[in-house]
């Protein structure tokens, strides 16, 4: 069966990503700088981290979801969902749906510096309150798809025919993937996809355009065209391995204060209400 040829995406801007020191224990840099809703949407920004034990205090989310990536070291979460908690190592996946409110925190394990990328995602305005849950997603039990000198790990979402069980409220492809010298691939997305690519590790060419970039940088893809399958090329100039990840936009207004993401102001100031006199979880 013959399918018709994906449009192949290109590769809009690449920005460096730079971690700045907060404090002794703490640095972080913006993978997506917070407040670009337009430009980023589905995702509200990323952040990230190099902290150890003490850098975050437990703190309540509304509104979004987390997908939280450990690049190195492990953490230690807690939610106020299960009041229970669990741990993440190098390339496993916390994928946190906050909806009508958690509280919680992440912590590094004692004498351990944690390595980590955070992606907030939007939820809109009929899953803003929607039940709370975590998905703990083991980079091991991930579904992979192999090519040629390259594997791709399938978070969310799917890579070819290779899907993720992930639930998505709304539809996001994370991937994972890790190439040798001279490997190429192609990731499939759907033409309404809005999508980055982060570099973990070495470097190569991108998109269409065949655009260079290397660790620690960010690229933008190019837009796709609504209703078609689209495709995004990169190809390994050092063994390279790089997350992408990419959504369909929500297309609402946005009101973020803090740790709450709504709809509007005032949605805002009542998840803040009700943080200060306990009625917060109570949903």
């Amino acid at each position: 069966m013959n399918h018709p040829p994906l449009i192949k995406r290109d590769i809009t801007e690449v920005q460096d990503v730079v971690l700045r020191r907060h404090s002794p224990i703490h640095a972080a840099g913006p993978v997506i700088e917070f407040g670009n809703w337009s430009q980023s949407d589905p995702f509200l920004g990323m952040m990230e981290d190099k902290f150890q034990a003490g850098s975050f205090d437990d703190h309540p989310h509304r509104g979004i979801e987390t997908v939280t990536y450990v690049i190195d070291g492990t953490i230690e979460h807690y939610d106020s969902v299960s009041e229970q908690g669990g741990m993440l190592g190098p390339g496993d996946v916390q994928w946190m749906t906050a909806g009508s409110g958690v509280i919680h925190n992440e912590v590094p394990s004692e004498g351990i510096t944690a390595h980590t990328l955070q992606l907030w995602i939007n939820l809109p305005r009929e899953q803003k309150m929607t039940t709370p849950r975590y998905q703990n997603l083991k980079g091991t039990d991930m579904p992979v798809r192999q090519e040629d000198g390259a594997l791709v790990r399938v978070f969310s979402g799917s890579s070819s025919d290779v899907v993720s069980p992930t639930k998505n409220h709304v539809p996001v492809t994370m991937v994972e993937v890790s190439m040798e010298s001279g490997a190429s691939i192609t990731q499939d997305l759907p033409g309404s996809y809005n999508g980055f690519i982060y570099i973990l590790e070495g470097s190569g060419t991108f998109g269409s355009n065949g655009v260079n970039a290397a660790k620690s940088q960010v690229l933008w893809l190019g837009a796709g065209i609504d209703g078609e399958l689209s495709e995004i090329q990169a190809t390994a100039t050092e063994p390279l391995r790089f997350v992408l990840y990419a959504g369909e936009p929500v297309r609402e207004p946005v009101a973020a204060r803090g740790p709450f993401v709504m709809n509007t102001e005032e949605e805002v100031n009542e998840a803040f209400r009700e943080y200060r006199n306990g009625t917060f979880l109570k949903h």
